[in-house]
């Protein structure tokens, strides 16, 4: 493969550049989405559809710890992104040193505060009855791997500030490949049930850690770092900390919200609802997938800009990134809307999950199409260093309008007041995110300083 410099992401056309960028980040992300989906397909089928309910139950926690490595990654390649993009490669030298102490240090702290209170966290998530014993199985063996995991998507993310997006899409397709290759042979070669699905995802985090560790040996990597680029610095972790910490609080919103649906809808309808939503969690995941390519190949091509001070190219990302997006989305939802029965028979066969899902999907995928104004327009203030809006327009979407609406609607809709909460908040925060992002380019990105 041939070696690309990161000044590739200050020169080429905007549409080429951002096409080489996302499609080798959906290509990784659909493959990943994929993995989740046929992993639950096995699961479904080989073990059972309570044990999708279980993985339901885990995954806000496993994927909240593994997100303090996703925050570092994004809010550390920013600086790596707009530090290349000015020249200044002693900075992104040192901020990818305190990405690996920093994730490293967070997330055992966190394994450990995991497994101590493993007893009170599943029952919290909505593993009860029949779902929590396998809950438990998968909880306690996946989150021995969840570090390891918290490192992969940080260097993913470093990878792809360098402008290497192709090595990413690598680091996201081999833990996939694994972990459907071990699942095979765990769960239905030597049936091993919910050890063998939760070690194969464990032992998947393991071979994506190898490839991301050989990556930055390698000649490809601009970034050589050593033992002295490790140490913590005051002002490098704080910025990484402030522009992370959007990505962490819209994981721990993410978490939140599986907290509260999988009981309002255990609740509502037993382990059937929470199954439903499971199967519409890994939709959401697989659906979105060259949407949130796009959001990924976005991001480095405005750091990179931005602290270049080329601001036209900034305006024609954005506009660009949206353009190519909101298509997509149309075309994701038309697909929702024409299939979901036949989407959820691929899943399971339990009367009551199939009778349930298909409607509550259709409710769910309703605003795609718009929704991506609000992903690429946080995206945007996270990439240039404004962690403030940034912060805001993340948790809009959840915090601000989702979690309130299932907390209200249910109550006189019942379960279909949950699965309205979905399109509602996507459209309410779509229209904020759309405000900030017009007043950001009247404001600051009118003029071209380069």
């Amino acid at each position: 493969m041939a070696k690309v410099s990161s000044e590739a992401l200050g020169t080429e056309p905007i549409g080429k550049l951002l096409v080489k960028q996302a499609v080798p980040a959906s290509i990784g992300i659909l493959v990943m989405s994929l993995n989740i989906l046929v992993d639950t397909i096995f699961v479904g089928n080989w073990i059972g559809s309570v044990a999708i309910a279980a993985i339901n139950v885990v995954l806000p926690v496993s994927f909240f710890i593994a997100a303090l490595g996703m925050a570092i990654g994004i809010g550390g390649s920013s600086i790596i992104s707009r530090a290349l993009g000015e020249g200044k490669k002693p900075t992104a030298l040192a901020s990818f040193g305190n990405q690996i102490t920093l994730t490293l240090l967070l997330t055992i702290s966190m394994v450990v505060f995991g497994l101590w209170f493993r007893e009170n966290i599943i029952p919290s998530f909505g593993g009860k009855g029949a779902i929590y014993e396998p809950a438990k199985i998968y909880y306690t063996i996946v989150l021995y791997g969840v570090p390891f995991l918290a490192l992969c998507m940080m260097g993913n993310n470093v990878i792809r500030a360098e402008g290497k997006p192709k090595f990413a899409m690598i680091a996201m397709i081999i833990p996939s490949v694994g972990n459907l290759l071990l699942d095979y042979i765990l769960i239905f070669v030597f049936d091993y049930g919910m050890y063998g699905a939760a070690w194969a995802t464990t032992g998947s985090y393991l071979l994506c850690l190898a490839y991301i560790v050989s990556f930055f040996f390698s000649k490809n990597s601009e970034l050589k770092i050593n033992f002295s680029h490790l140490g913590l610095q005051f002002n490098i972790v704080k910025e990484i900390v402030s522009l992370g910490g959007v990505t962490l609080a819209r994981q721990a919103m993410v978490s939140v919200t599986y907290l509260l649906l999988n009981n309002i809808l255990f609740n509502l309808g037993g382990e059937a609802s929470v199954t439903v939503y499971a199967i519409i969690g890994r939709m959401l995941m697989f659906a979105l997938f060259p949407v949130i390519g796009i959001t990924q190949g976005f991001m480095p091509i405005a750091g990179y800009n931005y602290g270049a001070r080329q601001y036209k190219r900034v305006r024609e990302t954005i506009s660009t990134a949206i353009r190519y997006a909101a298509l997509l989305g149309v075309l994701i939802l038309s697909l929702i809307l024409l299939f979901p029965e036949f989407i959820t028979r691929v899943f399971t066969q339990d009367i009551a999950v199939l009778e349930k899902a298909p409607p509550a999907m259709r409710y769910v995928f309703l605003a795609t199409p718009i929704l991506v104004v609000q992903l690429i327009g946080s995206a945007y203030f996270q990439a240039v260093g404004k962690a403030i809006p940034a912060l805001l327009l993340t948790l809009t979407r959840q915090g601000f309008f989702f979690i309130p609406l299932i907390l209200i609607l249910p109550k006189s809709w019942g379960e279909l007041g949950v699965w309205l909460s979905f399109p509602i908040a996507d459209v309410l925060s779509t229209i904020v995110t759309a405000i900030f992002l017009d007043r950001e380019v009247k404001k600051n990105l009118l003029s071209d300083e380069a």
